[in-house]
């Protein structure tokens, strides 16, 4: 997850510090945290995904999209 392009790693449960939305609003990448195994699959991990949906959801995913296409 550290080397996907657009997310961003912030897990330090330590001192307790994973992503939170009302500090990711306004902000382009996807923020992951809280990482850990899942429980139900013994191949499988659970993490705590933040980002701001009307932003990435919606306009700036369709940019990003429409730029992979021009550029093949």
């Amino acid at each position: 997850m550290q080397k996907a392009e657009g997310l961003v790693l912030e897990d330090d449960p330590k001192n307790n510090k994973y992503p939170m939305p009302l500090f990711v609003a306004g902000l382009d990448p996807v923020y992951v945290g809280r990482l850990r195994k899942d429980i139900a699959n013994p191949k499988g991990i659970a993490f705590w995904c933040v980002g701001d949906q009307i932003k990435k959801g919606a306009a700036l995913n369709a940019i990003q999209i429409a730029e992979i296409y021009d550029q093949s």
